[in-house]
């Protein structure tokens, strides 16, 4: 039978042509059936008309589908791949909006924060329909979740849909090594690792080049003054291990930077940086959907991400080792069992099968814990029906905490509940005062 994929949110066309680009790379997956769907006409007929310009670059020969109606789409589903970005720019420009007038500063506002809570609270009635629809029309289909926050995400997803076959991919562990590589001037194809945490806050607990230790030589590159004046070569210097993630998004889960001119100043981290990503996103589709309708040709690159990696390993039985973000269940023993983390899967036709790590050095695990009180709280809201946790989740969020007084933090919930209005279930939609 025909391998069928189905690409919910497949509007996000430049995201789209990636993966598309990667899966029509294999020629095992050539033939293959690509569903599209989205709510938005205009963007799933841009998605669609590109889908095949790619197919054609790439010499391959799939059965495209566009569809609006999102079960139609998900009929017979071996894989789906999740990237809805629920409220487009305009929710994320309130998500930065609003908290700004208060005094909290964000870069990236879409994994902690009070950016992403809300970005979780409003994806989450979406992600509840999207489970239900799997479960009674492809419930076989493995969910290959790209939409953050991806913690909050895989874990209200794997506690309404159930956790066997969830998982949430990002390209950050594989882009940090490559990185690394390059800074350390040696062969990325030489390099071997070893990383685990929580998605935007994993470590690379090993790293190494032909079995040597890389880490003595990054310790001494750490000295470097320019790189000193980065978040990421200042938590590495100050806990031993290199996070996964850039200095934008590392600064946002914790309280030491973003609260102080000073760091901000000396870590040069710009504030606001991910409206411009959103503005670069909606010039990248205004370019696609104009080189369609004049009939210019598309760049086609790949992304090397995940998905297009494991959908060939299952299909085909190629074996390989992977990222993922599924639900922890003792897979980090000093992490909380019920919530999602980032380890090494390994991939082939038997499925995607997370593996156990150590326990991680104090100093890791006492950084994600407190990552993952913060998300417990907001898929606790969600699940519990209770707006108070809203509240909580935000006292509990690190750079929110050290930002505002309690009072305050309670009085910018009740703003961003008022201003994210029907985006959220009806029970959290209460303002309480301060």
């Amino acid at each position: 039978m025909t391998t069928k994929i189905t690409f919910i949110g497949a509007g996000s066309v430049v995201f789209t042509q990636g993966l598309l680009a990667d899966l029509f790379a294999y020629p095992e997956l050539a033939e293959v059936h690509v569903a599209l769907h989205d709510i938005d006409p205009e963007r799933l007929r841009v998605a669609h008309a590109a889908a095949g310009r790619i197919a054609e670059a790439r010499g391959a020969k799939p059965v495209l589908t566009a569809h609006l109606d999102r079960r139609e789409a998900l009929e017979s589903a071996d894989f789906v791949v999740n990237m809805v970005q629920i409220g487009m720019g305009e929710a994320t420009r309130v998500d930065f909006d609003i908290p700004a007038r208060f005094g909290v500063k964000q870069t990236i506002g879409d994994t902690l924060g009070v950016g992403g809570i809300f970005r979780a609270l409003r994806t989450f009635p979406f992600l509840r329909e999207l489970g239900e629809d799997i479960t009674q029309v492809c419930p076989r289909a493995w969910l290959l979740n790209y939409t953050n926050p991806m913690a909050m995400n895989v874990q209200y997803l794997s506690e309404t849909l159930g956790p066997d076959r969830v998982v949430g991919l990002c390209h950050s562990v594989y882009w940090t090594v490559h990185d690394l590589a390059k800074l350390l001037e040696v062969p990325l194809s030489e390099v071997t690792y070893h990383a685990a945490g929580i998605n935007h806050q994993a470590w690379i607990l090993r790293l190494e080049h032909q079995g040597n230790d890389l880490y003595p030589r990054l310790a001494e590159l750490a000295e470097d003054p320019q790189l000193r004046r980065r978040v990421r070569f200042d938590m590495f210097r100050r806990l031993g291990y290199y996070p996964t993630e850039t200095s934008e998004h590392s600064s946002e889960y914790v309280p030491w930077y973003l609260g102080h001119a000073s760091e901000i100043e000396r870590l040069r981290l710009p504030i606001g940086a991910y409206l411009d990503v959103v503005a670069e996103n909606e010039a990248e589709y205004e370019h696609t959907r104009q080189a369609i309708e004049r009939d210019e040709p598309l760049t086609v690159e790949g992304t090397n991400e995940y998905a297009p990696q494991i959908i060939h390993s299952v299909v085909t039985g190629t074996p390989r080792t992977v990222y993922g973000n599924v639900l922890n269940r003792g897979l980090i023993p000093n992490l909380p069992a019920t919530g999602a983390v980032e380890v090494p899967c390994l991939a082939d036709a038997t499925g995607i099968r997370p593996t156990r790590v150590d326990a991680l050095p104090p100093q890791l695990a006492a950084l994600n814990g407190t990552y993952l009180s913060t998300t417990e709280l907001v898929v606790r809201a969600a699940v519990e029906d209770d707006p108070r946790h809203i509240r909580h989740a935000a006292m509990a969020d690190p750079a929110t905490a050290a930002a505002l007084p309690v009072e305050r933090i309670w009085e910018l919930c009740d703003e961003m509940v008022l201003a994210h209005g029907d985006a959220l279930q009806p029970g959290l939609r209460k303002t309480l005062g301060s």
